[in-house]
This record gives structure tokens, sequence and C-alpha cells, in this order.
């Protein structure tokens, strides 16, 4: 009797909500969910899903799923890690990995990132309204950002637009981060390199506009793996997302096991000299 009548106190729009979630949300969405995939129009008004961001919502609900294991690692380590989320936006992820992992933990805390002002306070305001007290925001550059004590222990960047994505890994390795997790986007760097590149033997890969700004794609993060992997971290790249809802589904993810990896340098250092270019990223091994 008692289970009925607390069914019944609860919300119209969260029971709709928890219908229409049923499918993509973790468990029984809660009230503060509701509430905040609202404000992220998420839902709607009525706690009906927004068609518009689904997508968007299944991206980083798969995205969360990946990060869990070395988040639940750094929690299980007994301190309060600290997650930068970089080129935050509107902060999709930082919410909702608040939400449904850091909350409920009681341990750590989540710091957004983002150099648009504006779009800084709305989440401030938001994290306030969803009682996320140990959610803060910063306005500034990823490149110019220090957190206090230089510390974060987790450091992601989502669609990191082209070398945002490298300051991401400058950031992360500014700050000693134990995992790092980036879905870069729009690598232009390297295709323009290519274009104005002395000749090579492996030169005919890039010779069409279009390869070149595939291959130059590939290798930009493949170098930024070799980096990481140089700088003492275990790097997995994986697709975050099935291609139906971003072209951008390239997830790499490092987790720091020592100091430096001699091989993973000279492995750099080779694909460099037979590309024959160098990326700006590379002056955090000299």
């Amino acid at each position: 009797m008692a289970k009925h009548s607390s069914q019944s106190r609860e919300r119209p729009d969260v029971i709709a909500a928890q219908k229409v979630l049923a499918e993509v949300w973790p468990g029984t969405a809660q009230a503060s969910s509701v509430t905040l995939l609202k404000a992220l129009h998420v839902l709607t008004r009525d706690g009906g899903l927004n068609l518009d961001t689904r997508r968007k919502l299944k991206q980083v609900l798969h995205l969360v799923q990946l990060l869990r294991p070395p988040l639940d690692a750094l929690l299980a380590e007994g301190g309060d890690p600290v997650i930068a989320d970089l080129g935050t936006g509107k902060s999709y992820l930082g919410f909702i990995l608040y939400d449904l992992v850091v909350g409920p933990a009681s341990r750590g805390s989540i710091v957004g990132v983002d150099v648009r002002a504006e779009l800084v306070e709305r989440s401030q305001q938001l994290a306030k309204e969803c009682g996320f007290d140990r959610m803060s925001f910063v306005a500034g550059g990823i490149s110019d950002t220090v957190l206090p004590e230089a510390r974060a222990d987790m450091v992601t960047a989502l669609h990191a637009c082209d070398t945002a994505t490298d300051d991401a890994i400058r950031f992360a390795l500014r700050h000693k981060a134990k995992v790092v997790a980036l879905i870069p986007c729009c690598q232009a760097e390297v295709a323009s390199l290519l274009e104005g590149a002395k000749p090579t033997p492996i030169d005919q890969l890039w010779r069409h506009p279009m390869h070149r700004r595939e291959f130059g794609a590939h290798a930009t993060n493949v170098l930024r793996a070799l980096v990481l992997e140089a700088q003492g971290y275990k790097v997995r790249v994986t697709e975050f997302t099935g291609l139906e809802h971003s072209l951008k589904n390239e997830l790499i993810l490092a987790t720091r096991h020592q100091q430096s990896n001699p091989l993973a340098r000279r492995k750099l250092d080779q694909l460099v000299e037979q590309l024959g270019v160098r990326p700006a990223l590379l002056d955090v091994m000299d």
C-alpha cells in the first residue's frame, strides 16, 4: 500500500520521462535526472523525449559507460578525484557524468572549462539548481587554464575541434592526469602541413585533396596516441558510438602507468620522419 502511495505522489512528468527513457537511461531516471535533462533540452516540459537531442543523449550515455571503469578505479583509490571536462559547451558530458557516477559516489568533483563566458554562467546556474555542489566551471581557454594545485586526475574533451584536442593533451600533461579521454574533431593541421611538404616515398597516400584530408585526420590521431604512449600512457583507440550517430566517433582513451615509454618515442620519431611534417603538438616531447 505504501508503495502505491509513493507512486501516486510521483510527478507526472517524471513518470512520463521514466517511460521514454527506459530504453536508453541506465536504471530508473530519478526526479533530479529529469530536471537536468529538461534543462539540457533532452526532455520536453511534459517529460517527452526531444527527438533532436536523442542522438546526442545516446552518444554521451555510451561514452559515460566507457569512462566508468577508469573513473571507478580512481574513486576506488579512496581520494577525491578531479575530473576536468574541457571545451564543455553545454556540458552534456559533465552533467550526466556527475548525475550518474560522481554524485552517487559522494566523492570527487567535476570542473568544466570553456572559453564562452555565457555558457559557463548558464552551466554554473544549472549545477546550482540541480544541487551538484561538487561541480564548477571556469571561463577560459584550454591552453591558458590551470586548475588549483595544477591537478586533474581525469581529463575529457568531447569533440574539441582541430588543435583544441592537442591543447587538451597539453592540459592533461600539465595537470599530471592519470586518465585522458579524447574524441577528436575536424583535424586539419596535418593535412595542411602535408600539402606543402617535401616529396617522400609515401606521398602518394595524400596526393589528392580528399585523400589528404582523410589521411591527415588519421595521421593526426595516430600521432596523438603515440605522444601519449611516449609519455607513459597505455592507449586504447576505439569507436565510442556508431557512425549512424556521428562521423566523429573515435575515442582515444589513455591511462598512465609509467613515466615514459622509450619504444613509443622511437616509433613516434620514425613516423614523423617518414611523413616529413611536424605538427605543433610534438612540442610536448621537447
